[in-house]
């Protein structure tokens, strides 16, 4: 489950990137990669994506700011909507 969120997370960013690398840990905001505006496309992709109803206390900035948040995020959401 995971590694399919993490694949699937990192499909969604690659064109954001460039071709640049990046580690699961990498802070996408603070490397410049993208802007707080992409947060409410991140939050509409795992939305979307995961079919996940997202509440405000989802909407943490350290849920979308490393591949490992965003992750993390997928699977306790799904942990508790099963």
């Amino acid at each position: 489950m995971q590694n399919d969120v993490r694949t699937r997370v990192r499909e969604f960013l690659a064109p954001q990137l460039n071709g640049r690398t990046l580690a699961d840990s990498d802070d996408i905001f603070a490397l410049g990669y993208v802007n707080s505006l992409f947060a409410m496309q991140l939050a509409l992709f795992v939305e979307q994506e995961f079919s996940l109803q997202l509440t405000p206390d989802d909407m943490e900035f350290d849920n979308f700011r490393t591949v490992d948040g965003l992750v993390r995020l997928v699977t306790s959401k799904t942990a508790t909507a099963a």
